[in-house]
């Protein structure tokens, strides 16, 4: 279903990069879905599941329907009382929030009134995903994972629909965007609440937030809200970052953040969703063993794919941005651009995906303190990186300096992976970890995949020359020979398939 939805993603940034292009209106855009977006990403999908999926698990585990039911509306109806004071705080100070996340917007009128106007319309967003999150929450601690996982191809349908058939009739057709995401917010959280009525969980919402499972909650979920997030919070220092530089920076920025997402949500992401809730029964179980093993397996799974999807990604940077969206509005200047901040982000690509794996590690333990302390440091350690890398960049006149903000984004997230590790073998947490065999094997096959890759792709000129069906087929070769090339590998060095199949 991850993957699903992220083929519609795929589709979605194809019809907004053919239909609108990189340039000031699409910044502007960007940055008015990136802040309620970032925040989601904090409320909902970050601290917000980190903090209710162990206390709801514990509920499950150890008491019956009747307390599970009152847990769910005290915390629905919480949930819902902040966020709605925040929608109406972030409607009303839009113009003061593009200012602080972007303030290089102030020196350009219009793109400032056009991102403000369409933050306004975004925000409340904000509200209908993250109660779309406690229901993914609550369905994915029954192990009902499938219909979450589905759920953001609303989104992505949502922002087709209206850049096809609603933008043309729009004076500022790139508004239409903002429209689809808030339309897709509703549709999200209408989506799901049929299947939490099956398990006899959609009870009414009420202000709760003296409920002891709501204080645990809120305790654990305050630390988190900074912890789990550190690399959404490094994607928006670059926003702002990017704010100051050459107009389609920010735009280029997240196309190739966005061609990186895709491996990290159908495995990074999917495997920390999964393996949260097995966490935090084992914790409650005390079964230490379990718990490691768990761990264990999920990070040799994300090895073995983090490796050949971050060598693929760089290699392939040009032809998979020419193949998919150098038509119309976006040019190969802006396929040169996106290509090169996307090899930046491909560097880190195995950084995020471990920090998906072991942050749950910490959050299934209750445990929301380490993340933050080794969070604030990965973040000032990019802040710092931004500054050393970007501004002699820029200075220089060197080409595409929006490449040191990835660039800088991946190195803090392997510190950050690291200072994560270290911390889960200090504790005793993860005693006998054995995936260092698998990425040796990885490392080995993917060395051979580069240079096969290398070998067959011909120059980016002749991929451009070339019209879409050819375009596509010549990359869906690279792809399955490359695939090909490295699995074989990997089998030829024991790698085995029945040895990720459990955890």
């Amino acid at each position: 279903m991850t993957l699903i939805s992220r083929v519609f993603g795929y589709a979605r940034d194809m019809v907004i990069a053919i239909h609108f292009g990189a340039d000031g209106a699409t910044d502007a855009f960007f940055v008015a879905f990136r802040i309620p977006n970032f925040l989601r990403r904090l409320f909902a999908e970050g601290a917000f599941s980190q903090a209710f999926i162990p206390v709801f698990t514990e509920h499950k585990e150890q008491r019956d329907l009747a307390a599970l039911r009152e847990l769910l509306a005290r915390t629905s109806g919480t949930l819902f009382g902040i966020l709605a004071l925040v929608t109406v705080a972030g409607v009303l100070g839009a113009p003061l929030l593009i200012l602080v996340f972007a303030p290089g917007f102030a020196d350009d009128p219009q793109r400032f009134a056009l991102a403000t106007d369409m933050l306004r319309i975004t925000f409340p967003y904000l509200l209908f995903i993250s109660l779309t999150a406690l229901a993914g929450g609550v369905l994915n601690s029954f192990g009902r994972f499938a219909v979450p996982a589905f759920t953001p191809v609303f989104l992505n349908l949502s922002l087709i629909g209206v850049t096809l058939w609603l933008a043309p009739h729009l004076p500022e057709p790139v508004i239409a965007l903002a429209i689809g995401v808030l339309i897709a917010g509703v549709l999200q959280l209408a989506f799901q609440l049929p299947f939490l009525y099956r398990l006899r969980l959609l009870p009414w919402p009420r202000w709760g937030h003296a409920h002891e499972g709501v204080r645990r909650i809120m305790k654990l979920m305050v630390p988190a809200l900074f912890g789990s997030s550190v690399v959404q919070i490094n994607f928006l220092f670059d926003t702002l970052v990017a704010s100051f530089l050459a107009a389609g920076s920010i735009s280029w920025l997240y196309f190739s953040e966005r061609f990186m997402e895709m491996p990290l949500a159908l495995f990074g992401i999917a495997l920390g969703t999964v393996i949260l809730p097995k966490l935090s029964q084992h914790h409650a179980r005390e079964a230490q063993a379990d718990f490691a093993a768990t761990l264990d397996w999920a990070m040799r799974a994300a090895t073995l794919v983090a490796v050949p999807a971050a060598l693929g990604l760089a290699l392939l940077a040009g032809p998979i941005l020419t193949a998919l969206i150098e038509y119309r509005a976006f040019n190969a200047f802006d396929v040169h651009m996106t290509a090169l901040s996307l090899i930046g982000f491909s560097a880190g690509l195995p950084a995020y995906m471990v920090l998906k794996i072991l942050a749950p590690g910490f959050y299934a333990r209750q445990d929301t303190s380490t993340p933050v302390r080794v969070g604030v440091i990965a973040l000032l350690v990019n802040m710092a990186l931004t500054i050393a890398i970007v501004t002699p960049w820029q200075l220089l006149g060197i080409p595409g300096p929006h490449t040191g903000l990835a660039l800088s984004t991946s190195l803090a997230a392997y510190l950050n992976a690291w200072l994560l590790y270290r911390r889960l073998r200090l504790d005793g947490v993860y005693p006998d970890p054995q995936w260092g065999g698998v990425l040796w094997r990885a490392l080995m096959a993917g060395a051979g995949m580069s240079a096969l890759l290398l070998w067959l792709s011909p120059p980016l000129q002749q991929w451009a020359a070339w019209g879409l069906s050819a375009r596509l087929l010549h990359l869906a070769e690279l792809i399955v020979i490359g695939g090909g090339a490295y699995a074989l590998i990997l089998i030829a060095l024991g790698v085995r398939a029945r040895d990720f199949i459990r955890a």
